[in-house]
């Protein structure tokens, strides 16, 4: 499997830790930025990270910032992308399982370093569960991509 990450600044001093996890289980890391702790900012980096899925170029993305949550709003708003927040190993399997994520996304400042491999190895052996309800739930969620914005 082919794995884009992405780390802002802030998630940078994990992003050694996902790529080890990532290469040990023996997947290839597309890396997307950033290469230091120099200040970025995080839409541009989760935008460079989802695109490599979006092209077919990745199979799935891991997005790293201080908490996860500005990484997880940005890349739910990039249409074809679902990502879920994963700061524990049972968050990363059931986005995958029952909402088809494609990306998730970790706080190095609250995912326990200990978890990392753990995390990063339920995510990418996840698979969609496909049942009746997932397929429509998945559908639905797909479909907000197409919804345009109110009038004031």
């Amino acid at each position: 499997m082919r794995v884009a990450l992405g780390a802002d600044h802030a998630g940078f001093p994990f992003k050694d830790l996902v790529r080890e996890a990532v290469e040990g289980l023996g997947h290839t890391v597309v890396d997307c930025g950033t290469d230091s702790t120099d200040p970025v900012d995080f839409p541009d980096i989760t935008q460079a990270t989802c695109a490599p899925v979006l092209a077919g170029e990745a199979d799935r993305a891991i997005l790293v910032c201080g908490t996860g949550a500005g990484a997880i709003m940005a890349a739910n708003k990039i249409p074809g992308i679902r990502c879920g927040l994963a700061n524990e190993p049972y968050s990363a399997h059931q986005a995958v399982e029952h909402d088809d994520a494609n990306a998730i996304a970790l706080g190095a400042w609250l995912a326990p370093r200990a978890f990392v491999p753990d995390i990063v190895r339920e995510f990418l052996a996840a698979t969609f569960d496909d049942d009746a309800d997932t397929r429509r739930r998945v559908a639905k969620l797909n479909a907000l991509d197409d919804l345009a914005p109110s009038a004031p």
